[in-house]
């Protein structure tokens, strides 16, 4: 990166790789992978993110919203995309942007028999949820009596059936998780009984590819992991990091012990200190409860803690012990290490670390 005043989310394309062939590694030569590029692909870039999983043969995308797919397909992006949680109002632009809809209720699968209906289309493919236990979204197991002669119309193709494991990252969980999915075992098994062909099943999310092997079944779902993280250190290291937040010291200011430094005067100096401004703040995802020393950078190899109150658009750090000049690279996060510690700190996960990231922070491609 250039010495530059600017903030990055530098994206390795070849860690990605790398996570992706980790993963398929891990299944049968004939499961096929779903991408999980939702919220804006987990803070990185839902496009570059795509166009590369397109490029190495990933078999479906997954977004969270009708509006995430459509910037897919205006972008070219030409795989499947399942939409997870589509809205009723959305389901006619759905249907235009050839995007494939998970229907979790009566009430959401009457409605897109319905517009089906009205266009004439025949076999328009869509997946249909179930409620194992996470009790979020899906078709109770006690409804599928009811939605059986709905499922047989042939305005619409039932491309799988899937549920969600609600702690598979969890061991103390496991019996529970097992639970899940004998319950999907059986209503996709009372399905698929009933329909002339036979629609895919997915079940596992990241920790379920590696804590549960029975429940790959014909496809599994990759988020977290495609980006570097794992469900424990052991296979966490096994993984690369594709995101890394970078920013440039904007200004060097030296207060004198007794001053202040930023909002509400939060810091006081102790004694001469040396600080570095970075044009980076809580509007750019570092969470305000990472100033007054929680948080920290890394410029050029050392630990620099945030001072005082976390400004919307700014940091400042302490610089006293670092050989530094303005222009000078800092380190938000470059590996799983610092984003984990970083999330530990604010309280968090690294999921929510990631995807609240600005968009309004340039993201470049680095291969």
């Amino acid at each position: 990166m250039s010495n530059t005043h600017v903030s990055v989310l530098e994206l390795d394309l070849n860690a990605l790789k790398h996570n992706i062939s980790y993963f398929k590694k891990k299944l049968n030569h004939n499961t096929k992978l779903l991408g999980v590029v939702k919220a804006y692909s987990y803070g990185h870039d839902a496009v570059y993110i795509a166009k590369s999983l397109e490029s190495q043969g990933v078999d479906y995308l997954a977004v969270a919203y009708t509006d995430e797919g459509i910037i897919l397909r205006k972008n070219g992006i030409k795989i499947p995309i399942l939409v997870l949680h589509p809205q009723i109002p959305n389901f006619q632009k759905l249907i235009s942007y050839n995007l494939e809809p998970n229907l979790y209720s009566k009430k959401t699968l009457t409605a897109f028999i319905g517009i089906c209906k009205e266009k004439k289309l025949l076999g328009y493919p869509v997946h249909l949820k179930f409620n194992t236990g996470l009790n979020r979204l899906g078709f109770s197991l006690e409804e599928v009596n009811e939605i059986l002669p709905l499922i047989k119309n042939t305005s619409i193709q039932i491309t799988s059936l899937f549920s969600h494991l609600a702690a598979s990252e969890d061991a103390n969980e496991n019996e529970f998780s097992r639970q899940q999915i004998e319950k999907f075992k059986q209503v996709s098994s009372q399905i698929t009984k009933t329909l002339p062909y036979t629609p895919m099943l997915h079940m596992a999310n990241t920790s379920g590819v590696i804590n549960f092997p029975e429940a790959h079944f014909d496809m599994v779902r990759i988020g977290i992991g495609m980006y570097g993280f794992g469900n424990d250190e052991k296979e966490t290291a096994n993984l690369k990091n594709v995101g890394s937040l970078k920013t440039t010291i904007s200004q060097i200011h030296t207060i004198k012990k007794g001053d202040s430094l930023g909002y509400n005067r939060a810091y006081t100096a102790k004694k001469d200190t040396k600080t570095a401004t970075l044009p980076i703040g809580h509007a750019d995802g570092i969470c305000r409860n990472l100033g007054n020393g929680v948080g920290s950078v890394k410029i050029n190899n050392k630990i620099c803690p945030i001072l005082g109150n976390v400004c919307m658009d700014m940091i400042m750090v302490d610089i006293t012990t670092v050989d530094c000049k303005e222009g000078d690279q800092a380190i938000v996060f470059d590996n799983q290490q610092m984003l984990n510690e970083l999330a530990l700190k604010s309280d968090t996960i690294s999921y929510e670390l990631l995807t609240s990231i600005s968009q309004r922070i340039r993201r470049i491609i680095v291969e």
